[in-house]
């Protein structure tokens, strides 16, 4: 495999065309990707959270005590258990009440996670896109499978978005150039390796169970701070 992961190719129409290589002959190709293996424990939060080209997917006061990042790829199966379980538990005891705020960030394996996170980005409202976020995790065994293209179609379309819609996003070269950015600035400046990651305050957690417990050792001593 050249390069750090699996290289998308630049050319507008390659993510839909790929899809209906998925659909129709290949059949699905497995997210993973081997990375630079660089460790970094800690990222100024101010670096960490430096514009880079692409608004926040966001949920939570902006002003919060705590900011969590997280490196996130839409195919992951150990993204969409987070979100199917830690996140909701961080989110009633964290975020909705103003302690925490939770950022989303892109970091596609392949060309069916750059598809999902180009349909979340492609509604151009934060709290849709997170909306669309959740309801890919928590269908994402129906289209990572060699029925993706048309259960994304199904998906999108319940989101607002027609055939039309769908397909111009999927072309949308732009949006892929600037999530194959982030994702690359992630790896080479943050040591980004693995999805998903997270940064608390610019720390890195490391953590196997990816608990509510184990965030919790990293917010608990920050908020007595304030």
């Amino acid at each position: 495999m050249p390069g750090l992961l699996k290289i998308f190719n630049d050319r507008i129409c390659i993510i839909y065309l790929i899809l209906i290589l998925v659909v129709f002959s290949v059949g699905f190709i497995p997210a993973h990707g081997v990375l630079a293996e660089v460790q970094i424990n800690e990222v100024p939060t101010k670096k960490l959270l430096a514009p880079d080209g692409l608004s926040e997917l966001s949920v939570g006061v902006p002003d919060a005590e705590v900011t969590i990042v997280e490196y996130m790829s839409m195919s992951c199966a150990a993204c969409a258990k987070f979100h199917k379980t830690t996140y909701s538990e961080l989110k009633k005891k964290y975020i909705d009440t103003g302690k925490v705020r939770f950022v989303m960030r892109e970091f596609p394996l392949d060309n069916l996670a750059a598809a999902g996170a180009m349909l979340a980005r492609c509604l151009n409202d934060n709290n849709k896109s997170v909306a669309l976020i959740s309801v890919l995790y928590s269908r994402q065994r129906e289209w990572v499978s060699s029925q993706a293209l048309e259960v994304l179609l199904e998906i999108a379309k319940q989101a607002g978005f027609s055939k039309v819609s769908f397909e111009a996003c999927l072309k949308d070269g732009e949006l892929l150039k600037k999530l194959r950015r982030r994702r690359d600035k992630a790896d080479k400046e943050f040591g980004v390796n693995a999805t998903p990651s997270f940064f608390i305050n610019g720390k890195r957690l490391r953590s196997h169970t990816l608990s509510v417990e184990e965030f919790e050792k990293v917010i608990g001593p920050l908020l007595n701070k304030s």
